[in-house]
């Protein structure tokens, strides 16, 4: 079986060394790139499992080369950045990707993480096995092309924020702490943060609009989805 091929985008070459010396010994295949643009080469001309993405980059930052990636390609991406503010997290994850880890961070962690996205690569979300679309009021959900409508408009949905709307959609009325959404979405064994949920909650109520409403919290729990019945 062909090693699984992880790039490394990172200017920095201690960071690149510890993050190849845990992978190689987990038989990975390390791709390393030292500015935004060798990374996009990189990626062009390899076949990409998971792609770990520094977010300050030489020649160009990690949210073009982000972009630029995801325009063609939903291979998982996890970024690192030395900061941690919510407005940095909410525009990693409305352009895409599917991770972020602040620097410092645990290379142990790191690995765990590759390991739960890579785990869940094959099976997403648990949708009906005889419906292939599903409507709700004015939505419509086309789980064979991972879509959702309002309407006759196409919700631009980042893939995080379809396998959340999604697995709600097939557990409604069902209660969920953050570390079970973690858990069963992101496929994390309380490893990830739990701030990450909440970000996406966010985004998906806004993306949702006016049924923003079937994204309830349970205080002091987590969330729940529920439609209302009408009378």
């Amino acid at each position: 079986m062909d090693k699984k091929q992880i790039l490394v985008v990172d200017d920095e070459q201690g960071i690149r060394d510890i993050i190849n010396e845990y992978l190689v010994l987990e038989d990975f295949e390390v791709i390393e790139a030292i500015d935004g643009v060798d990374g996009l080469n990189k990626f062009k001309n390899h076949l990409i499992s998971v792609v770990i993405l520094d977010v300050m980059l030489p020649k160009m930052d990690g949210w073009k080369v982000c972009r630029e990636i995801r325009a063609t390609s939903s291979v998982p991406i996890i970024m690192l950045t030395a900061r941690g503010e919510e407005y940095d997290k909410l525009f990693g994850f409305e352009l895409g990707i599917d991770d972020y880890m602040v620097k410092p961070f645990s290379p142990k962690e790191l690995l765990a993480r590759i390991k739960a996205i890579l785990g869940r690569s094959n099976k997403v979300v648990e949708e009906p096995e005889k419906l292939n679309r599903l409507q709700i009021e004015e939505v419509l959900i086309d789980f064979d092309a991972r879509s959702v409508y309002l309407g006759k408009k196409l919700l631009s949905m980042t893939p995080k924020e379809y396998d959340l709307f999604s697995f709600f959609v097939n557990n409604q009325g069902k209660v969920f702490s953050r570390e079970q959404l973690l858990n069963q979405v992101w496929g994390y064994e309380f490893l990830g943060d739990v701030r990450t949920v909440d970000t996406h909650i966010k985004m998906l109520r806004e993306t949702l609009g006016k049924y923003r409403k079937w994204i309830t919290t349970a205080w002091g729990i987590g969330y729940k989805f529920q439609v209302e019945e009408k009378v």
